[in-house]
């Protein structure tokens, strides 16, 4: 004789504390993440191989460490730096702009140029130094 059992019992799992433990979880990492300190960047300029030299009207201006502007091998002051960079483009036909900038300077020394650069509507390279192997 073949006996059956009207109630199966099928296997469950209890979800109703993991809304708790998801909420708990993600308030942890939202105030973990507001701990860090965002606004510190730590940044390295970059470096790269010697490459063959473009042949393009070129403007180089190079910054030294101690904030001294030079403008094609000509000195000059920062405040002096948009007239003169108007003077070198005024003499070239779609000039690049050649930054190297001294790799002790900060983010924003550099972002200062930059800024000078996109007023003027010219195309600005961050020049890299050749690594030495």
């Amino acid at each position: 004789m073949k006996i059956k059992r009207r109630h199966k019992e099928a296997a469950e799992v209890s979800t109703e504390s993991l809304n708790d433990i998801m909420f708990f979880l993600l308030l942890f990492f939202l105030i973990i993440s507001t701990l860090a300190n965002p606004s510190v960047l730590k940044l390295t300029l970059p470096s790269s191989k010697p490459a063959e030299q473009v042949q393009k009207q070129q403007i180089t201006i190079e910054v030294d460490a101690n904030h001294q502007y030079v403008i094609n091998k000509t000195p000059i002051s920062f405040t002096d730096l948009e007239n003169a960079l108007k003077f070198e483009i005024a003499k070239t036909q779609s000039p690049t702009v050649v930054l190297k900038f001294d790799n002790t300077l900060s983010i924003q020394d550099l972002a200062d140029v930059m800024q000078i650069g996109y007023g003027l509507g010219v195309k600005m390279v961050l020049a890299t130094k050749a690594t030495n192997k």
